[in-house]
């Protein structure tokens, strides 16, 4: 959880830090944000009173790069770069960086997990999140809600195989002591068939004497 709870105290310091600013006094605020090596989710800060009113200003340009950095790439960059303020190093690493997430790459401390290099997979056990466009959160939805079902039906048929385990294994239990029954049966038969034998002799061997 350490990538998590530190990317919530950044953003939490960002939008008290945009709160407290307005008009082009946002520019260096925004360019900081988008510069910090811990910081990969941007909505929090685009839903600020503050940065919603740059919209349509003349510091509208900060607000375009801030929403580039929350749901664009690095090529959406390129090709209108004319429209966004020029970046910095900084800014540049750190579209890319988003840019390989949402191209669903593997980046150290973007997505973390485990290598099986037998089964040839990478198990994600941790993903840093980008920010949802306008419109996606009911695309999103109903994507999760397909995954619920598939694990419910997944659930189901794990459990009737359960059942289907413990029935045979049941059955299994009853065919051995069934089975173990009539062992003994034929083993008792056999032994008094055999003490029949042993008296008859002996009444034999006693009448011929």
């Amino acid at each position: 959880m350490e990538i998590e709870e530190k990317q919530a105290e950044v953003i939490d310091h960002f939008v008290k830090q945009v709160s407290a600013q307005k008009g082009s006094a946002l520019g260096s605020v925004f360019v900081e944000a988008t510069s910090h090596p811990s910081l990969f989710a941007f909505s929090e800060i685009l839903a600020v009173p503050t940065v919603a009113e740059l919209e349509g200003t003349d510091n509208s340009v900060h607000l375009e790069m801030l929403r580039l950095f929350a749901h664009g790439t690095w090529s959406d960059y390129k090709r209108n770069s004319g429209k966004f303020p020029q970046l910095v190093p900084d800014q540049v690493l750190k579209l890319k960086q988003l840019t390989v997430l949402t191209l669903a790459e593997t980046k150290k401390g973007l997505v973390r997990g485990k290598l099986d290099q037998l089964q040839r997979y990478f198990e994600v056990q941790f993903a840093a999140g980008r920010d949802l466009r306008p419109g996606q959160l009911g695309s999103m939805i109903q994507t999760l809600s397909n995954w619920l079902a598939t694990s419910d039906n997944l659930l189901v048929t794990i459990q009737d195989k359960i059942k289907w385990a413990d029935t045979m294994s049941e059955l299994d239990k009853k065919h051995r002591k069934e089975l173990e029954d009539r062992v003994m049966e034929v083993k008792k038969a056999v032994s008094v068939k055999e003490g029949w034998s042993c008296e008859r002799e002996f009444f034999n061997s006693s009448k011929n004497a």
